[in-house]
């Protein structure tokens, strides 16, 4: 079973690239993002709650993050893999993750980290908002809000991977299929 965190600031092409790898390996994409905007829709506690964070561009609680997505993984119990896209973005979720994980006799293979320039990334945003309706990606204060977030909190996971010689990152700027063939010979050589 391959299990890969794909990891990155907003706006950094992770969602994209999960797709094509999802595709290419047969893995499962369990995309935070996507598992709260659901939520959201339905207008579910958990969504409501969701919500508010993100439209600040703060990060959603732990317990509220980990319980959907081991709800997710347990609905796909028959996966070669998964692809995690936005999760974990703390050191106490990636321990949930490991944790998890190993009730499981599984673990994480890798962590691929997607480099992308700060301003690439708020461009990326901006133009994204302009379709997804996403008041998240409307606003500049509250995009660099969402990668000051990413530097202060989040980075730290790539680091905890690190020390287990599990991470490595991959240039996120370039066309879609460069990228994607640059992951692909990342997870070729780490999996």
């Amino acid at each position: 079973m391959i299990n890969l965190i794909l990891f990155g600031p907003p706006g950094s092409g992770k969602g994209t690239q999960a797709k094509q790898l999802e595709s290419k390996y047969n893995l499962v994409h369990v995309s935070t993002g996507d598992l709260f905007r659901y939520e959201i829709g339905n207008k579910t506690p958990l969504g409501l709650k969701a919500k508010e964070y993100m439209n600040a561009g703060h990060l959603v609680p732990d317990e509220v993050t980990i319980g959907m997505l081991q709800n997710k993984v347990n609905a796909n119990s028959d996966a070669k893999g998964f692809i995690f896209d936005g999760f974990p973005r703390t050191i106490p979720q990636c321990e949930a993750l490991d944790s998890f994980l190993d009730t499981k006799d599984d673990q994480v293979n890798c962590l691929i980290a997607l480099d992308v320039d700060e301003e690439e990334i708020v461009t990326r945003l901006l133009k994204r908002g302009e379709s997804s309706g996403r008041p998240d990606d409307s606003n500049e204060e509250v995009i660099r809000n969402r990668i000051k977030v990413y530097k202060d909190e989040t980075e730290v996971v790539y680091g905890y991977y690190d020390k287990k010689k599990l991470s490595s990152t991959v240039d996120g700027m370039g066309t879609i299929d460069e990228i994607f063939d640059r992951l692909s010979v990342a997870i070729d050589e780490n999996v």
